[in-house]
């Protein structure tokens, strides 16, 4: 293990990246610095930001627990990301990212371009020892009350079998660390719960995370399992857990909706509504993905947390604490220990992986 990094209770957050730039960041982040008792440093075009933190009586630098660190460039959604990343040096992006590298920040959040984050993030930050891909987490409701966490959501498209055990070291870390699961069980996204069952990379996969003697693998789980709780962890590749993911979060909308509607669709509905209105508002608030603030990307040096481009305050709020809690729980040695302690298992993968 590397020497331990002291913390310095300082979030970045990139001020140009959701659809509603700086605004939603600056209010997210004023927020943040005042409910979490954390240092904010948000990076962007200071005539675009300053404006806006001048709205909120932002007096300069410091202010209200919120620095200003300025970036002349924009890296945007629809932009190539290969070329927008290495052409775009004095991005908010790459400004973010070097100061956490630099060790002036534990993390940074963007509710951006993806892609562009993730390759800034694996560029600037680089990747823990021992990791050879970087995996998006989100954290699923379940009907038992505890999320499920589901990685990877999307940072990549195809994997190999190595890559999903290391998810599953990560998972576990996580789990763990940030959500205090004490013995996490972690389970394999397929289409059976027999071994034999799946894709060429789910069975090749299945003795890999079965050899990992720090996680404790369950074997396979299905769709169905995804909401009920019945793992804590689901490895899945990034183009399986992405579809997953939208797929939850629109089912979340959809049926949110339907009780709303049948709710105001009679004299009686409505009369029960207001009795059922706490519960409701509960449930809602349980199926916000603004809750959580955004998906970790867990395999990196420093902790980064991605949000939605549709992000609201509250979620780049929570996306800081994201932050505050992973760096806190030093979740990253836990991932780092995990992966370099399973020696054995590590020799197997690499050796499936070449």
């Amino acid at each position: 293990m590397k020497h331990v990094r002291q913390l310095t209770g300082k979030v970045v957050v990139d001020a140009m990246g959701s659809d509603r730039a700086p605004h939603t960041e600056v209010d997210g982040a004023l927020q943040a610095a005042r409910d979490l008792g954390i240092g904010v440093v948000l990076v962007g075009q200071t005539e675009k930001v300053e404006p806006e933190l001048r709205r909120c009586g932002w007096r300069g630098s410091g202010d209200q627990g919120v620095e200003l660190v300025a970036a002349e460039e924009v890296i945007g959604m629809d932009e190539p990301v290969a070329m927008a990343v290495r052409r775009k040096k004095k991005s908010s992006l790459r400004v973010a990212a070097r100061l956490v590298a630099e060790g002036k920040a534990d993390g940074f959040v963007s509710a951006g371009n993806t892609g562009a984050a993730m390759a800034t993030a694996m560029m600037v930050i680089g990747l823990l020892p021992g990791v050879d891909r970087p995996a998006l987490a989100a954290l699923i409701p379940t009907k038992q009350g505890k999320p499920t966490l589901l990685l990877d959501v999307g940072a990549n498209s195809d994997c190999k079998p190595l890559h999903l055990a290391q998810f599953a070291i990560m998972g576990d870390a996580y789990s763990r660390t940030v959500l205090g699961t004490l013995r996490p069980t972690v389970g394999l996204m397929s289409i059976g719960e027999e071994e034999a069952k799946g894709s060429e990379l789910t069975k090749e996969a299945f003795p890999l995370l079965r050899d990992l003697s720090n996680v404790n693998f369950v074997g396979n789980v299905e769709g169905r399992d995804v909401f009920t709780g019945a793992v804590d962890v689901i490895v899945t590749d990034g183009f399986t857990g992405n579809v997953m993911l939208k797929l939850s979060e629109g089912l979340s909308d959809a049926v949110l909706s339907m009780i709303k509607r049948e709710l105001r669709s009679t004299v009686v509905s409505r009369t029960g509504a207001m009795l059922v209105r706490p519960a409701f508002q509960r449930l809602k608030k349980r199926l916000d993905y603004s809750e959580s603030g955004g998906a970790p990307l867990l395999g990196v040096r420093q902790i980064v947390v991605i949000g939605h481009g549709s992000s609201n305050a509250r979620a780049i709020r929570n996306a800081v604490r994201t932050v505050k809690e992973f760096s806190e729980h030093r979740a990253n040695e836990r991932i780092e220990q995990g992966i370099a302690t399973d020696v054995q298992a590590s020799k197997a993968l690499y050796a499936v992986a070449d």
